[in-house]
């Protein structure tokens, strides 16, 4: 086979992978540009998906039709360059926009509309390349079958699709930011576009491509420069992370100096600047192990935020071994850099999914405190089920304690993210403790405090309060505790793993 040949055969599979491969990138990392504004939601991913399928749909029906009337290679790869022309515009277009709107969009139907005005047009202008390869392909291979050419098109498209997921997944979020993992994306669209229409000498176009590329990286660095002087002029860190764009910076809290930790765009721990004390205050209701089982030896926290339960639990009971399991693997070196964790042999932290932990640990646990649904916005449904108390039960002591905190609404809307988890939690747990943060009455969002005694006895919250009114908490909790026959659990469902509509659900409470 001649090198023309060579060329003449596999120059366009070639462009239909790389362009696959861009489809997935945008794709993926589409869900990464909307979490902060609307959560990990499946409202989000429902909407990413839709919108790119759609555009790829209208984009084959409108290629085919343009590739029959029109079939030229200068007008394929003008598609191209235009596509990635689209992506940067769009992008940019897109950070303004959520900028000055995306807080103020709801999370069922925000991610919906943001999706379509972000990711439409250069998904459309991608999906018209498949039927216009396959008419340029069958022009200039007249002795193969239109079968053959399809097959050969569809089948080096799909392949860069899932090289494009894989690097997406294993590469590129890992390592890069996501305005320049999509601005990179435009850029190679341009100049795989561009660089067949471009009719001069290869090393003049070599020279001009190597100069591109040198306006390219200074544009990104500009670009990621006037992005951050929008920041808080107090923030002392941001960058995305393996499953979050993780957020630092300074302000005030309760009057004083604090430092705020945000995961997108949920509010995950504050802590005070010139105190030790527990800033926020839901998680100072994990002392209620002292209720049930105050002489703990091992303890459980599932979620590290910035590491404010463990930090007092051991400054409070320094014997104590505590772990924390969290999945983002940053948190720990970020909790010491910025929040004081202590290197100490006592506390120990294992980047694992939370229920997966449980799965796999032989330990069993005197406490297990979970905070890894903090948010609304965020919340990993597979933490919030049946399945996962009874997990959760099944690794605690005997009279061992599970402390969770819940985002719910204590009003009595027919469908309640709140009261399905209270009813769920009271399928495992026959000895169920429930406690607002904020106020009985308080029918808007709050922090409830779940509480699991893994003992027969019943324990007179009442009585426990005079005995250890020395603490804050303890000493008001009577006031607190929630009065569940006031509420009509009937029309609420027990979540499960084979049903947890737990998005839609908090999406009522909104």
């Amino acid at each position: 086979m001649t090198f023309s040949l060579f060329l003449k055969k596999y120059t366009i599979p070639f462009i239909v992978f790389v362009t696959g491969a861009c489809v997935l990138v945008i794709e993926i990392v589409a869900t990464r540009i909307l979490a902060p504004y609307f959560g990990n939601t499946i409202f989000s991913i429902s909407s990413v998906l839709s919108v790119v399928l759609a555009a790829l749909s209208i984009g084959y029906y409108a290629g085919g039709r343009i590739a029959d009337q029109h079939p030229s290679e200068k007008l394929f790869y003008s598609i191209i360059a235009l596509s990635g022309a689209c992506v940067v515009i769009l992008h940019i277009i897109g950070i303004g926009f959520l900028s000055f709107f995306g807080y103020k969009l709801s999370i069922t139907w925000g991610p919906l509309f943001t999706s379509f005005l972000l990711f439409f047009f250069q998904s459309l202008l991608l999906g018209t390349l498949s039927p216009f390869a396959i008419k340029i392909q069958s022009l200039n291979l007249e002795q193969s079958g239109i079968g053959s050419i399809s097959g050969d098109i569809f089948f080096w498209s799909t392949l860069g699709s899932i090289f494009g997921s894989l690097l997406t997944g294993f590469f590129l979020i890992p390592n890069l930011g996501i305005n320049t993992i999509i601005f990179s994306v435009g850029f190679l669209l341009i100049v795989l576009g561009l660089w067949p229409l471009i009719k001069i000498n290869f090393w003049i176009k070599l020279f001009l491509f190597l100069i591109t590329l040198a306006l390219y990286l200074s544009f990104t660095h500009n670009v990621e420069s006037i992005i951050h002087s929008f920041d808080l002029k107090s923030m002392v860190y941001s960058n995305e992370a393996l499953y979050q764009k993780i957020t630092i910076y300074d302000g005030v809290y309760e009057n004083k100096p604090a430092r705020f930790l945000f995961q997108d765009r949920n509010p995950s721990a504050v802590a005070f600047i010139n105190s030790n004390e527990l800033a926020a205050p839901y998680t100072k209701y994990y002392s209620l192990y002292q209720i049930f089982n105050p002489d703990i030896k091992q303890a459980l926290m599932i979620g590290a935020g910035a590491y404010s339960v463990p930090k007092d639990l051991l400054y409070k009971k320094p014997q104590t071994i505590i772990d924390v399991v969290e999945i983002e693997p940053s948190l720990l070196e970020l909790g010491k850099k910025y929040f004081n964790v202590p290197d100490n042999p006592k506390l120990t932290t294992i980047v694992a999914d939370g229920r997966r932990f449980l799965i796999d640990s032989p330990k069993k646990y005197d406490l297990i405190f979970s905070d890894a649904y903090s948010s609304i916005y965020s919340t990993p449904l597979h933490l919030t089920t049946q399945e996962f108390f009874t997990l959760a039960k099944s690794k605690l002591t005997n009279k061992g304690v599970f402390i969770a905190n819940v985002i719910g609404s204590l009003s009595d809307k027919p469908q309640s993210f709140a009261m399905s988890e209270i009813k769920t939690f009271q399928s495992v747990f026959k000895n169920n403790y429930f406690f607002a943060v904020n106020d009985l009455s308080h029918s808007d969002l709050q922090n409830i405090i779940f509480v699991g005694y893994n003992g027969d006895n019943i324990i007179n919250v009442n009585d426990k309060v005079v005995k250890n009114n020395s603490d804050p908490i303890i000493s008001n909790l009577a006031q607190k505790k929630i009065d569940l026959s006031k509420f009509d659990f009937s029309s609420h469902s027990i979540l499960t793993d084979n049903f947890a509509p737990v998005e839609y659900l908090i999406s009522k409470e909104l």
